[in-house]
C-alpha cells in the first residue's frame, strides 16, 4: 500500500468585479474534503466589493492584488506564486462540487504518468440547467484534432502537474479571449488530456461579462492554430487537421469581415488560408 503523503494542490482563482458570485466559488474550494490545499485568489484590479469579501476569509486563503491585466495575467500571477505540485484552476463564476479535488488527486496517484485531467461538468445558463450539445461532449486521451474546432477543456474542471506548465508555458497574455483554447492546444498536440467521467463542477453561463460572449472569438483561435502550424511541431496528421480547420475558420471570418465592410481584413484572412493550403503537409 502506498503511504506517501498526498501532493499539495494549489488552486488559482482569478477574479475581476465578481463580488456577486465570488464567495460561492471560494466556499466550494474551502469546503473540499482534501488537504493540504492552497487557495490563491488573484484580484485583477476589482473596483467593486471584492476586497471586503476577501478580507472576511482571513488566512484561509492567499490574496494577490494587481492592476487589471486580464484573466491570463491573473492566472499566470497565481501560478507563479503557487507552491503546489498540482495546479487547479477555478473561474470566479463557477463552483466545485464536493469531492472534486480528492477525485483528481486520486487519479494522478493511480496514473503517475498523467500530466493533466479534467472532470465532467453541469451547465447552468441564466439560472437554468442545460445539456451540452453533442459537439461540446468532452473526450479523453489524445484530443488535439477534435479540440481544433472549439474548446473541449474547461479551466474550472482542470488539474495538472506543475511540470506540464514548465514544459509548455503559461497562458498567453496577448490574447484577450480564447487563452484557454490556446493553452489546451499547446498541451494536446503532445500529451493526452484525461477525463474523469463524473460531473464535479458547476459551470455558470449567460451573464454579460463572460469572455466567451466577446465578438470575433475565431480571430484568436486562428492565431493559435497558425502559430502551431508555423512552429513545425505537429505530426503530418495533426498538421493536416489543423490546416483544414484554420482554412475553414479563415473563410468564415473573412466573409464576416466583408459583410461589415472591412475589406482589408477579409483579404488578409483569405491570404492566410491560401498560405496554409499551399504549404506542404509535413513537419518542419
Amino acid at each position: 500500500m502506498n503511504h506517501a503523503p498526498p501532493p499539495t494542490v494549489s488552486v488559482i482563482l482569478p477574479t475581476w468585479n465578481r463580488g456577486w458570485t465570488l464567495t460561492d466559488a471560494i466556499d466550494s474550494v474551502l469546503d473540499q474534503d482534501f488537504g493540504p490545499l492552497e487557495l490563491i485568489v488573484v484580484d485583477d484590479g476589482s473596483t467593486d466589493n471584492t476586497a471586503q469579501l476577501l478580507s472576511a476569509y482571513g488566512d484561509r486563503l492567499r490574496v494577490i492584488r494587481q492592476a487589471n491585466g486580464g484573466v491570463s495575467a491573473a492566472r499566470n500571477t497565481g501560478i507563479r506564486a503557487a507552491g503546489g505540485d498540482l495546479i487547479a484552476l477555478l473561474d470566479s463564476d463557477d463552483v466545485w462540487l464536493p469531492g472534486k479535488v480528492t477525485a483528481q488527486v486520486a487519479f494522478f496517484r493511480e496514473h503517475p504518468d498523467a500530466l493533466i485531467c479534467q472532470t465532467e461538468e453541469i451547465w447552468i445558463r441564466n439560472g437554468v440547467r442545460v445539456n451540452p450539445g453533442k459537439r461540446h461532449r468532452k473526450q479523453t486521451g489524445m484530443i488535439f484534432e477534435p479540440s481544433l474546432a472549439l474548446c473541449l477543456v474547461s479551466p474550472s474542471a482542470v488539474m495538472m502537474r506543475r511540470r506540464l506548465l514548465d514544459e509548455v508555458g503559461l497562458f498567453d497574455e496577448r490574447l484577450p479571449a480564447c487563452e484557454d483554447y490556446d493553452l489546451w492546444l499547446r498541451i494536446a498536440w503532445r500529451h493526452p488530456i484525461h477525463l474523469i467521467d463524473r460531473p464535479l463542477i458547476v459551470k455558470h453561463g449567460g451573464h454579460d461579462d463572460q469572455l466567451s460572449r466577446m465578438p470575433e472569438l475565431d480571430k484568436y483561435r486562428i492565431r493559435s492554430i497558425a502559430r502551431l502550424l508555423d512552429s513545425g511541431c505537429l505530426s503530418p496528421d495533426q498538421r493536416e487537421a489543423a490546416a483544414a480547420v484554420l482554412k475553414t475558420k479563415c473563410a468564415i471570418y473573412a466573409q464576416g469581415c466583408r459583410k461589415r465592410g472591412r475589406m482589408d481584413d477579409g483579404q488578409y484572412y483569405d491570404r492566410l488560408a491560401e498560405k496554409y493550403r499551399q504549404q506542404e503537409n509535413h513537419c518542419g
